[in-house]
């Protein structure tokens, strides 16, 4: 996941998917804990009266912080070490949330467009069946 990259106070981020399940994790290894963590404070953050979606979770400790931001239908949890610059870090998840759902949106534009038939004249000048049709 480049989101460790991005941003040099994220120790180990998740990317997780409508369903709640690992898209992809950095390390590895801490995918399903940072998963379980996100979902045990998003609801946390309903059971206090979140009537709405909940679309950010922030805690912090000494030890350090976790973020949960949900958008588009993705979600990111991340961990960083003490005293994170708490705006950059939501920054740098939101970027990296909406840089997914660009790259899925071309896809999902593609599979919704209907296939369109090519129309050739005939030698005749008559419309001659499309190539589709002729396979």
């Amino acid at each position: 996941m480049e989101l460790r990259k991005l941003s040099s106070q994220i120790e180990a981020a998740a990317l997780l998917d409508a369903g709640g399940g690992v898209a992809a994790a950095s390390p590895e290894t801490e995918g399903d804990r940072l998963a379980r963590l996100a979902a045990e404070l998003t609801a946390a953050a309903r059971d206090i009266g979140a009537q709405d979606e909940v679309t950010r979770v922030e805690v912090e400790l000494a030890e350090g912080a976790v973020f949960v931001l949900a958008e588009g239908g993705s979600t990111v949890v991340a961990r960083t070490g003490p005293e994170p610059s708490a705006g950059l870090v939501v920054y740098d998840l939101r970027t990296c949330l909406r840089s997914i759902a660009e790259q899925q949106q071309p896809e999902e534009e593609a599979k919704s467009k209907p296939k369109r038939s090519r129309r050739t004249k005939s030698a005749s000048g008559e419309p001659a069946a499309s190539e589709e049709a002729a396979e």
